[in-house]
């Protein structure tokens, strides 16, 4: 791990006369590229030439080590944020189940009386049990920021009913929507994704679900629309099915709304819920799919690929439509040959008809979250990649890049998918789709 203060003193020597924002962007840069590269800070540093003292000159050479395939197109003029990691708020990626049982289980008053609170007295014999007056004060005394965050599996909240809420999908400014409607069926996910904006974003002080649908359910009722809509956003779709049972509950429900779509999205394999009852055709299973080594490294204690696909293959058997999101495609060297192989597993396991859509989103991130990142997850490979300011104002691999493996995959997809099968670019701007359809003409 780099020594900070080494990194701070190191700087200061070698460019002494830089003023503190100057020196700031100089160590977020030398910072990278000693950890892109493996190499010693010093090492960085020396390697600035003699004659290169001013600050404009120093940035651009370092700028174009760190950004080599980017600045090849032109000159990276952007600015670089302060270097803020704090080791201890490091995640520990070590623990005995994929989903480890809560210490402590709040109960809202009014709810303690549900199967959902029964089934956690039952799968959780040793945890607390807890009973809060209402949930907006219990989320107000607690913290949610960095360690905190990472015992966020130690508590589970089960609130007395579903404040139902249907939303737009959140799509970042500028970007192309896929008219996807949310729908939540809890907060907060057990699985450690280095990627995953909730990380950012999420302030439920643990893992909340709520002891019902109904909320949830009036609130379909009340919008009144035919639409696509899933869950999926604020936490995995299945990870907590068997303590909640929902998946059964909303296949029933929406089997009784034919032209609307509801999709579960998952890294799990949790499906025995969706296998107890009769399928509907209006009902989709979606799995977020990335190869094995991907897994590893970044979605850590999710099911595994094999896992995923098998219960792909389970749920198309019983009568589902499934679907599969390439989201985040991770760009690494070799990333075709990892990701090629992936497609042709899909197609050992699930029939081509049985797929309903597959959407392909490239790796990006906020700036906010981009730090959470090296805070929680200090030796990740994802931060090595080149990323920069995008139209939509996030950090996103360039345009060509992008371009290529967008093409690259719809080029791989297209060998295998039935023509009706729906493929899709998640979070894209108006340009790259334009791109897109310029190399492959009228695959959508």
């Amino acid at each position: 791990m780099i020594d900070q203060q080494d990194l701070r003193r190191l700087v200061s020597v070698r460019f002494p006369l830089f003023g503190p924002n100057k020196q700031q962007e100089i160590r977020r840069l030398v910072f990278e590229i000693a950890k892109r590269e493996a190499m010693p800070l010093a090492a960085v540093l020396m390697a600035v030439p003699v004659g290169c003292q001013a600050y404009p000159a120093v940035k651009d050479h370092l700028v174009a080590r760190r950004f080599p395939v980017a600045s090849a197109g032109g000159r990276i003029s952007e600015s670089f944020p302060a270097l803020d990691s704090d080791p201890s708020t490091a995640m520990p990626l070590t623990r005995a189940a994929k989903v480890p049982s809560p210490l402590r289980v709040y109960v809202e008053a009014g709810a303690e009386s549900s199967p959902v609170v029964r089934r956690a007295r039952e799968k959780f014999p040793s945890a607390e049990m807890i009973r809060i007056p209402g949930y907006k004060e219990y989320a107000a005394s607690k913290a949610v920021a960095g360690m905190a965050y990472n015992r966020r599996t130690e508590e589970l909240v089960i609130l007395r009913g579903q404040h139902g809420r249907i939303r737009h999908c959140p799509c970042s400014p500028g970007v192309v929507p896929c008219g996807y409607h949310n729908i939540d069926l809890g907060v907060g996910c057990p699985f450690e994704c280095s990627y995953c904006f909730l990380q950012s974003y999420t302030n439920a002080p643990g893992i909340v679900i709520p002891a019902s649908l109904d909320g949830a359910f009036d609130a379909f009722r009340h919008f009144g629309k035919n639409i696509r809509v899933g869950s999926g956003e604020t936490t995995d779709s299945l990870v907590f099915d068997d303590l909640t049972c929902f998946s059964g509950a909303v296949v029933d429900f929406f089997r009784g709304y034919p032209d609307s779509v509801f999709e579960f999205k998952t890294k799990s394999a949790n499906v025995a819920g969706l296998l107890e009852v009769k399928a509907s055709s209006n009902i989709v299973v979606g799995w977020s799919l990335n190869p094995q080594v991907a897994i590893d490294q970044e979605e850590h204690f999710s099911a595994s690929l094999a896992e995923r696909l098998d219960a792909a293959r389970r749920c198309a058997a019983h009568g589902y439509r499934v679907a599969f999101h390439f989201d985040p495609v991770i760009f690494r060297p070799g990333w075709e040959g990892v990701y090629a192989s992936v497609v042709q597993d899909i197609f050992k396991h699930v029939p081509s008809e049985s797929i309903a859509w597959i959407s392909l989103g490239t790796l990006r991130m906020t700036a906010l979250q981009k730090k959470t990142i090296e805070n929680r997850f200090p030796v990740n490979t994802i931060l090595d990649a080149e990323l920069l300011t995008a139209e939509d104002g996030k950090l996103r691999y360039t345009a060509e890049v992008r371009r290529d493996i967008y093409v690259r995959m719809i080029a791989l997809l297209r060998e295998k998918t039935a023509v009706a099968t729906h493929l899709y670019l998640c979070m894209e701007t108006v340009p790259m789709w334009n791109l897109v359809r310029e190399v492959v003409h009228g695959q959508y």
